[in-house]
């Protein structure tokens, strides 16, 4: 492996470094995510029934035992239990206004590193070529017959960079969708157990 990055040239270890930080970055988010995932259903669940027997206390309690962002979407809500529909529906987006953006930490990292890795791979493909064609330059001035041997170094350099880039990039971009999509699902359920309490809570007041 490091006899491929000393013949990669120097932007294969800008490559190299991107895909350190990329798998940094997927660990974290896989680990994050995982924490913050629940049983929606079930937690809904819990809270409508307490919410209806008016322990509000306990439905506030529960919300902070839960991790993740939608345990904290819905603890705004009930806060304002006793409050109007869009005062209610006021305070839960702006609760997921600040929980959104810890779900997509990072994520943008992921998408720079998918988009510049082929770049890298295809400037490295460019410096290796100009690496040969200076040896062709070379042998031509000193009039010395050139052999593919002479060329192995710049070419290796173009290949490899180029590889390289793409092993990162297409792993990459694979776990930026993965991640996208979990993020998504995440707001998906957001809402629908905003819309549910939200309904929940001003049928109370109706009664």
């Amino acid at each position: 492996m490091f006899e491929f990055m000393q013949r990669g040239g120097p932007v294969m270890w800008v490559i190299f470094l991107c895909s350190v930080v990329a798998l940094a970055v997927v660990i974290e988010r896989f680990m994050q995510l995982r924490k913050a995932r629940i049983d929606t259903g079930k937690f809904m669940n819990e809270v409508s029934n307490l919410l209806k027997r008016n322990r509000i206390i306990e439905a506030i309690d529960m919300c902070n035992q839960t991790p993740g962002p939608i345990s904290q979407v819905m603890k705004a809500g009930i806060l304002k239990h006793d409050r109007s529909r869009p005062e209610i529906r006021e305070a839960i987006e702006d609760a997921a206004v600040g929980e959104i953006p810890i779900l997509e930490k990072n994520l943008s990292i992921l998408a720079t590193i998918a988009h510049i890795a082929p770049l890298l791979g295809l400037l490295g493909t460019v410096t290796g070529m100009v690496r040969a064609f200076q040896v062709i330059e070379q042998k031509a001035t000193a009039l010395q017959p050139v052999n593919p041997k002479d060329l192995a170094g710049g070419i290796w350099e173009a290949l490899l960079t180029t590889v390289f880039g793409l092993c990162i990039a297409i792993p990459t971009y694979v776990a930026y969708n993965f991640f996208v999509n979990k993020v998504n699902g995440f707001i998906l359920d957001m809402e629908k157990s905003a819309t549910d309490l939200v309904n929940l809570l001003s049928s109370r007041r109706e009664e």
